[in-house]
């Protein structure tokens, strides 16, 4: 597991991982701007065969508003991943932890954004 990020081990197939982990983020008031499949897309770019694993692109409107306000920039960080995949015979999802990744940029105003996003992630990873 790694330090920039916040994972859970589920007891469910990939795909119903998936639903729940939309329906957590929903919850937490995050929409999904990108979904990417990344066992589809290597298979077409690279022939490459892997196992599931998908990113979406979770974005709460109201922070990134505030976000976007403070420094045009940070859409390059935007929005927050999230990512669903399977690893042998467990599956697990993961959040970006905004914490860390706002921590180079070093605009206070930011930092506090992040801080308030990072336990809504927190909260739908724990109810996936």
């Amino acid at each position: 597991m790694s330090n920039y990020g916040y994972t859970k081990k589920l007891d469910c197939d990939f795909s119903t991982a998936v639903e729940k982990l939309r329906k957590a983020l929903k919850e937490q008031g995050f929409g999904i701007l990108t979904e990417i499949d990344v066992k589809v897309a290597m298979k077409e770019k690279l022939d490459k065969d892997m196992e599931d694993y998908v990113i979406l692109g979770a974005c709460n409107p109201s922070l990134a508003s505030q976000a976007l306000d403070f420094e045009k920039e940070i859409g390059l960080l935007l929005p927050c991943n999230v990512i669903a995949y399977k690893q042998g015979d467990d599956v697990f999802v993961s959040a970006i932890l905004p914490s860390v990744a706002m921590s180079f940029v070093g605009n206070d105003s930011l930092q506090k954004i992040a801080k308030q996003a990072e336990p809504k992630l927190i909260s739908a990873i724990d109810n996936t």
